[in-house]
């Protein structure tokens, strides 16, 4: 019976409680009003930072501190010497990679089914592509072995206890994970059906483990296309992680209600599955709540006002000159503008119109995708704390 594939009933919310409707009915709200003053290209460039974050935040769930730093040094091809910290900015870069692939296929109306096997073996698979032999060496609790990045657990020495939860066997994990694709796939859902479904998946499919190491970072980016075809996504302007990392009364959130989620069935009035109706939809109304609190401040973040005023700190904290801030604010209220417009835009000489534009570039607060092309405003982590107080812990 325990190998059973209704194991992970209940799935879904079936009928949702009226305080998960109350905060599904804000989220959707929020998330619709989330960047809605931004110039796209501003916005997209917002996103980039956006997945730096959220790398961060997942990478910190592991256990992993890799500074934003360490993280924009890594998409620039910039690793550490030491191993460890070289290998957890490869996965720091993967992260970012995928979920950029993900916001562009979201984009392109191109996503295919989040919950689908071919889509979560496609993540799992790209997540570890690049990785040296050593990040794939499984070693612990009696057993060693390499894994094979896209491909479900199958082995008996795959098999291990998750804190109190031991998962399904190996021998499993396919059954499970076809019955997964079935309970959470996206077609036959609403949109409140869609929204209810993530925090259920979420948790269902870390409950299942289906790859011998990975699951929680699988399982969040799962999360971020689920938001994303769920009709939450905001143009990639927020992310799961932070929420879950942070927690709403501490950091231990997330582990309390994900092991919360694990409990069985308490009795007749308790739904009719293998676990707990009740632990579900308390699950649910915290990660979505958690999912609304990230919207809420992302939002503060990045409205228009309140992210000129920050520029304008900014310069006046530099060594810029002050018409610097008369390009960062074209840039965020045009989204781009040629290089040639800098005099006219600064109000000075050409030449030194000139010299005031390349100091702005050489700190890296615009740039553009080739090297004459119109800039646009960029976000390195060296301004993060003016422009994006608490964003991260150290701001």
């Amino acid at each position: 019976m325990s190998e059973s594939v209704s194991r992970i009933e209940p799935a879904r919310l079936e009928d949702l409680p009226a305080a998960v409707s109350d905060v599904l009915a804000d989220l959707t709200a929020a998330a619709s009003g989330l960047g809605g003053r931004l110039h796209p290209r501003t916005a997209a460039n917002l996103a980039d930072l956006v997945r730096l974050m959220n790398t961060y935040y997942s990478n910190l769930i592991e256990g992993h501190d890799t500074r934003p730093r360490d993280i924009e040094r890594a998409l620039a091809g910039n690793f550490d010497m030491e191993e460890d910290r070289r290998n957890l900015q490869i996965e720091a870069a993967a992260h970012v990679r995928v979920q950029a692939e993900i916001d562009r296929l979201a984009a392109a109306g191109e996503l295919p089914e989040p919950a689908s096997r071919d889509f979560l073996l496609w993540l799992h698979r790209q997540f570890y592509d690049g990785a040296d032999a050593t990040m794939l060496e499984i070693r612990g609790a009696g057993r060693s072995f390499v894994m094979v990045p896209g491909t479900w657990r199958s082995e008996p020495e795959h098999d291990v206890a998750v804190g109190r939860h031991q998962p399904p066997s190996s021998e499993s994990v396919t059954a499970f994970m076809e019955y997964f694709e079935t309970r959470y796939r996206f077609r036959n859902l609403g949109r409140a059906g869609r929204i209810s479904a993530i925090p259920a998946a979420h948790h269902r499919f870390n409950f299942i483990h289906p790859f011998p190491d990975g699951n929680g970072r699988v399982s969040r980016l799962m999360s971020h296309a689920m938001a994303h075809e769920a009709g939450l996504g905001a143009h990639g302007l927020w992310s799961i992680s932070r929420g879950l990392a942070r927690g709403i009364e501490s950091r231990r959130d997330y582990k309390t209600m994900m092991d919360h989620a694990d409990s069985p069935r308490q009795g007749d009035l308790d739904g009719r599955g293998n676990l707990s109706q009740r632990a579900l939809t308390d699950f649910t109304l915290w990660f979505l709540r958690v999912c609304l609190d990230q919207v809420t401040f992302m939002a503060s973040l990045f409205d228009l006002e309140t992210l000129a005023k920050r520029l304008r700190i900014l310069v006046e904290r530099s060594e810029l000159k002050p018409e610097a801030l008369r390009l960062l604010e074209e840039a965020l209220i045009r989204g781009e503008f040629d290089r040639g417009e800098a005099s006219r835009i600064t109000g000075l000489p050409e030449r030194t119109a000139r010299r005031v534009l390349n100091d702005v570039l050489a700190l890296g607060l615009l740039a553009s995708d080739t090297p004459k092309g119109s800039v646009s405003l960029r976000f390195p982590a060296s301004t993060l704390d003016t422009l994006f107080p608490r964003l991260f812990p150290e701001t």
